[in-house]
């Protein structure tokens, strides 16, 4: 098989091979706006949300067990806090995170 495809190749005219495509480039996807839905890590992978985090919620990033939860968005994080991410706690990460843009 492998000595068929080789004189496949070898037999294809030079102009042949100039003329494929190379694939397409992948376009980028736009970024989503950070907001409590967002992943923990995607947050503070921005200087400006990462720093938001640090004032709202400075213990978070702390945490001895940050690497178990930094997948999560602080939505889904917020039932395992013990009460310690509350509505409001959300509400001023999310105003704070708009205001940062």
């Amino acid at each position: 098989m492998r000595t068929v495809l080789a004189l496949a190749l070898i037999a294809m005219p030079a102009a042949a091979m100039a003329q494929a495509t190379p694939p397409a480039t992948p376009t980028p996807a736009p970024v989503a706006a950070l907001g409590p839905d967002t992943p923990i890590e995607a947050i503070i992978a921005s200087p400006k949300g990462k720093a938001v985090m640090e004032k709202e919620m400075p213990t978070l990033l702390t945490h001895p067990m940050f690497d178990l939860f930094k997948a999560m968005s602080l939505r889904q994080l917020q039932p395992y806090s013990g009460g310690a991410i509350t509505d409001e706690k959300l509400a001023a990460v999310t105003a704070a995170l708009n205001a940062a843009k």
